[in-house]
């Protein structure tokens, strides 16, 4: 999914107001990219999906497709969703349930001014392209969920859309069915000639699908890049946990960077100034007594909570900073961790990374 260079298929200033919520995002995206707008609930994603799909309308700002303005509240301009070119898969899916699955992938072209027995035709191919040939004639309610999901892709393809729009579509999927799903949906992006947008709370389905993360909060952009770039430097609590990584702000002197209300850490990179040091719970150690013999960041800590995580625990740790660790359930047994249990935290310097805040 390499983007193609020239002028984005996408160029979108999205800004639109709420009651007392504001979306101000700026959003470019070339032909052959994809795209996934990542943030906690009530960041405003689904707000932008819907602006750029006509269902909502902008306070300002514009939405130029392929060099076509679709909105400019500024000249009153306002393109109707059905003349846009734009392809959506909803979070539900929203299949005609009273229609196939190959008049509702037709659906779209016929719309589109396609004769019907052509749009039956182009349909009965999408349908084959996505390996459901043999279901055009099943009603909704007799397709599984990934077979939902694929009619309703094949849908928002079959009209050739400058912008693909994807609703967490891969959320009402079970786990098997999903990483199935997960790893179709990426082939048929990989074809589509036109520009994606993914918008997810998944970063699972992020980091597979999408070759540019966009991260927005409370209505604004906070960090975008590719996923190396995105892991290796969060910017935000948010992000942190999205990629699973222990961060803190606070002011670097050499190798000591201060953080929470002056609790030093020991860093392996040297800084001056404010300064972002991050360390994944893997790295964190958990001892019954303080440990001696070693340069490691050291503190005392209380357990504020334990949970599974994969193979692993995931122990919640309060204190002079809060930090997640992650043990094996050998390991916690050893130690018979408990709720309100007081034990001592390590870090080795040398797993810490530190990088500017501006």
């Amino acid at each position: 999914m390499t983007p193609v260079a020239g002028p984005p298929a996408l160029d979108a200033h999205l800004v639109v107001d709420r009651g007392a919520f504001r979306l101000d995002l700026r959003l470019r995206i070339a032909a052959g990219e994809v795209v996934a707008l990542l943030g906690p609930n009530g960041a405003g994603k689904t707000t932008a999906l819907r602006a750029l799909a006509g269902l909502e309308a902008l306070t300002a700002g514009h939405v130029t497709l392929a060099g076509r303005d679709l909105d400019r509240p500024d000249r009153r301009l306002w393109t109707p969703t059905e003349h846009r070119p734009i392809g959506v898969v909803f979070q539900d899916y929203l299949l005609f349930p009273h229609l196939s699955a190959l008049d509702n992938v037709a659906f779209g072209p016929r719309r589109h001014g396609t004769d019907r027995r052509r749009a039956r035709d182009q349909a009965a191919g999408w349908l084959a392209r996505v390996g459901l040939a043999d279901h055009a004639a099943r009603k909704p309610r007799q397709l599984s969920g990934g077979q939902a999901q694929r009619v309703a892709l094949a849908r928002a393809l079959a009209v050739h859309p400058t912008l693909l729009l994807l609703d967490e579509p891969l959320a009402a999927l079970d786990a098997r069915t999903r990483l199935d799903t997960r790893a179709e949906l990426h082939r048929h992006l990989a074809e589509h000639p036109g520009a994606t947008l993914l918008v997810t709370h998944d970063p699972l389905d992020a980091l597979v699908l999408a070759d540019r993360l966009v991260i927005i909060e409370d209505g604004r952009l906070v960090q975008e890049g590719d996923a190396v770039a995105i892991t290796a430097r969060p910017r935000t609590d948010y992000v942190a946990r999205l990629v699973g990584l222990n961060l803190y702000r606070g002011h670097a002197d050499g190798h000591t960077v201060l953080v929470g209300d002056s609790f030093p850490l020991a860093t392996a990179d040297r800084l001056d100034g404010d300064a972002f040091v991050a360390f994944p719970p893997s790295a964190v150690a958990l001892h019954p007594h303080r440990p001696d013999g070693s340069p490691r960041n050291t503190w005392p800590a209380t357990i504020a909570g334990i949970q599974r995580h994969g193979d692993n625990l995931r122990v919640q740790l309060d204190g002079p900073i809060t930090v997640a660790a992650d043990i094996t359930p050998a390991a916690a047994a050893h130690l018979h961790l408990t709720p309100g249990q007081a034990v001592w935290a390590a870090v080795k310097a040398t797993e810490t990374h530190a990088y500017p805040a501006g």
